[in-house]
Order: structure tokens, then sequence, then C-alpha cells
């Protein structure tokens, strides 16, 4: 039987609920938010007080896309979790170069080193000092998502790690979120994966949405990889909005396959610090926004709920 991996332990997929499938909850000090200081996201009453009001709206899960030593705080998610009521699934995985310092560990491992990291992650328990050194700490909280990215290029580096999570994934069944720059490189990330034998049911792509092409997602979704939109608020007020344009065209082919999330790794995206538009947003406006050109309650349900959880469920293992 499959599951749901989350900070408080495993769920069945029945049990998430209305999710957001790419969020920060929590970004702690780290050379991410050194490099760029409105990443951080550590206070967790703010946090607690936002996750409360997207409950109150009707959510219930997100997918935490904070990967190894970026910022990652397990001990913060499990208490945003616990005070709450939001399930929350925390990453294993890098990010991207930029967001490490140029000696970090993930230019140096190689492949059977990382695999063996992020299973570690996913079977074992997430590291209390995120990898911080030298000692490692377990916890009992386990990554339910193996988190990869790639730039503008798939170079050596984010192939040894798409290498080391594919393999993760085939030896746990941990789906795999990805992270597309500027919605660049989907194509070239589904080769490689499908390459290494993922299941491409427990994939999703992210920020896909950022380029707003219907023929490039057309091509995306018929490999039966999931994607994740999240510049739904981003838009200028005054140019339209392509990211629900783009929705509203694809549900009508690929009605299991779209998600979204707000990626507002910001505070001035968050109403509990004082931003806008606050993490209710897709739950509340615009929800609404579809639903009067269309969209039914079905497949907004099918957006929040069910796709989630068909994508984050561990696949079966051989």
């Amino acid at each position: 039987m499959t599951f749901i991996r989350t900070v408080l332990g495993d769920i069945a997929p029945e049990k998430l609920g209305g999710c957001y499938v790419h969020e920060h909850v929590v970004i702690d000090r780290s050379f991410t938010t050194h490099m760029t200081p409105e990443f951080l996201l550590d206070d967790v009453e703010r946090a607690v007080s936002e996750l409360r009001q997207f409950h109150a709206d009707g959510g219930r899960a997100m997918i935490d896309s904070m990967p190894c030593d970026a910022g990652r705080n397990i001990a913060k998610l499990v208490e945003v979790s616990r005070q709450t009521g939001v399930h929350l699934v925390s990453s294993t995985g890098l990010h991207l170069a930029k967001y490490y310092d140029p000696g970090h560990w993930g230019t140096i491992y190689d492949e059977n080193d990382l695999t063996a990291l992020f299973i570690a992650d996913i079977r074992d328990g997430i590291d209390a000092h995120d990898y911080g050194g030298p000692l490692v700490r377990r916890t009992a909280h386990r990554a339910g998502v193996l988190k990869i990215a790639t730039g503008k290029t798939l170079g050596a580096r984010e192939e040894r790690i798409f290498a080391a999570a594919a393999r993760a994934h085939r030896a746990t069944g941990c789906p795999i979120l990805t992270h597309t720059e500027q919605g660049e490189l989907a194509l070239e990330q589904i080769k490689i994966l499908r390459q290494f034998g993922v299941d491409l049911h427990h994939v999703c792509l992210s920020h896909t949405d950022a380029k707003p092409d219907i023929a490039y997602h057309r091509e995306i979704l018929a490999s039966g990889v999931r994607v994740e939109f999240d510049r739904a608020f981003r838009w200028p007020a005054n140019g339209g909005n392509p990211t629900r344009d783009l929705l509203v065209v694809l549900l009508r082919d690929f009605p299991d396959q779209i998600m979204l999330g707000m990626d507002a790794a910001r505070r001035r995206y968050w109403r509990s610090h004082g931003g806008a538009p606050g993490l209710s947003f897709l739950l509340t406006e615009f929800s609404a926004q579809l639903r009067t050109l269309g969209v039914t309650e079905d497949a907004l349900r099918r957006i929040f709920v069910t796709t989630p959880a068909a994508t984050f469920s561990f696949a079966t293992t051989a």
C-alpha cells in the first residue's frame, strides 16, 4: 500500500487534502539567505499564523521544497505542522549551485555518496543540523520528496544529482519535485529522468508556467509527467494572467497532471510579514477567478487534492 511521507509520519494519500505542491514554509539562516536576505523565513510564529489562515481557507497540506543544506530546518517544520494541523512534506536533494558556497560538499560528493545521503534522509531521518557538519544527528522525521534543479543549462553537476535522485527514487519510491529555471529545460529533465528509469507519474516539474507556451506544455504533459504552476500572482496586473489562461486550456486534455503552488519564498508575499497576497491566494482569489471562466469544482479538486495525492505518494518499488 502506498503512502505520503510527512514530517509527522506517513499518511494515506486520501488523507492529504487540499495541497500546494511547491512552498517554502521555512528557510533558515544559511548561505542562501546570506546571499538573498529576503529569503529568510525563519520565524515559526509567523509561519504558524500564515498556515492557520491557509487551513481556515481550506488548505490541508504543503510540499516544502527546501532541500539539503540550503535553509532546511526540520525541527521548525515539525513545530509548524503540529501547531497548525497542516501536513508538511520535507525535501531531500540539492538545489541550484548558486544556493551553496563554492566549496560545498554537493560539488565534491560523487553519485554514490549523494544517493546514499538522499536515501538516508528518506529512510532514516533528516539531520538535525541539516548537514552543517561535522556531526550528523538524524531525527525521527523523514523526507518525503526528492528536490532537484536545473538552471539555464544541464551540466555535469546537474546530471550527477539527477542520477543520484533517480537511484534514490528507484530504491525507495520517493517522488521527485524539480525546479526549472523560468520554465526552461523541462523536456531535457524528462528525458534524463526517463533514461534513469524514473516513474514519471511521480515527478512534478515546477515553474513551467513561466514559459506559458501551450504547445510546449502539451509536449511536456504528453510524457505523463506532472507540472506545477506558481506565477498566478506574479504577472503584472494590467497584462492579463498567462498562468490562468494556460491552466484553463490545458485542463481539458490533462485534467490530472496540473497542480498549483505559490513558491512564496519572500517575506513580501506573506500576510504575516506584512506582505501580499498571502498564502491563501490560490484557494480564495485565484480559484474564484477560475470558476468565473468555467473551471468546475471537480477540476479544482483534481488540481488541489487528487493529483497531489497521486503524484506525491511513494511509487511501488521492486
